[in-house]
């Protein structure tokens, strides 16, 4: 599959870019973003001639690009590799990922949320490595995010490159939004879940992916 088809396709949960905006080349992001993020560094009164602080813009731009940000990218989607599944049919079980590390920034306050993912789904015909569901879960996490939205992302994009209904995902995470600023509750967890397909019709399914959470 096309990289680009898998956010294309998820049309339901999409991130809020810019349709049709003009193309940048890497560097003309990282000159902008270090250019605008001087003036806010100016704006609190920092002095970007400091040692300390002179190449401070740069290097947050090149964090957002290369490594906060990436997901951002269609590019940046994980290559899939299949196998042919010859070891659990539907009616015996799930493959479950449980305590998928996940570390996103907050869209609204641009802090980050951490915590773990749970994944699981009902194999069909074809069934992907392992690693690859933390790659999906990472890549959706490389981007303002909201947890909601990142929670239905991961479960289209698994449906979408197995071709399948039966998917579940659950993230519980804290929020340095909340425990930063504002309330500042430092001991409160956010937990979001997506049940689709038997997950979601099947109780005793749905105890068994929830169980021990």
């Amino acid at each position: 599959m096309i990289k680009e088809d898998i956010e294309a396709a998820i049309t339901s949960h999409p991130t809020p870019t810019v349709p049709d905006a003009p193309l940048a080349s890497r560097k003309e992001k990282i000159d902008t973003i270090a250019h605008h993020f001087a003036k806010i560094l100016e704006a609190l009164d920092l002095d970007l001639s400091n040692p300390s602080l002179a190449g401070t813009p740069e290097r947050v731009a090149e964090m957002y690009i290369d490594e906060l940000f990436s997901g951002l990218d269609p590019a940046q989607f994980p290559e899939m590799q299949y196998q042919d599944n010859q070891f659990i049919t539907p009616a015996e079980g799930m493959i479950l990922v449980r305590d998928i590390p996940i570390k996103s920034m907050c869209e609204h306050h641009f802090v980050p949320f951490i915590g773990h993912a749970r994944v699981a789904y009902l194999p069909q015909d074809k069934i992907i490595g392992l690693s690859k569901i933390h790659r999906i879960v990472d890549y959706f996490c490389r981007r303002p995010q909201l947890q909601e939205r990142l929670t239905a992302q991961i479960a289209d994009a698994l449906s979408i490159v197995l071709g399948i209904e039966d998917v579940a995902v659950m993230l519980e995470a804290e929020h340095f939004c909340v425990s930063l600023r504002g309330i500042e509750n430092s001991s409160s967890c956010t937990e979001t879940t997506v049940l689709r397909g038997k997950f979601q019709q099947d109780s005793g399914l749905k105890a068994q992916f929830l169980r021990d959470c």
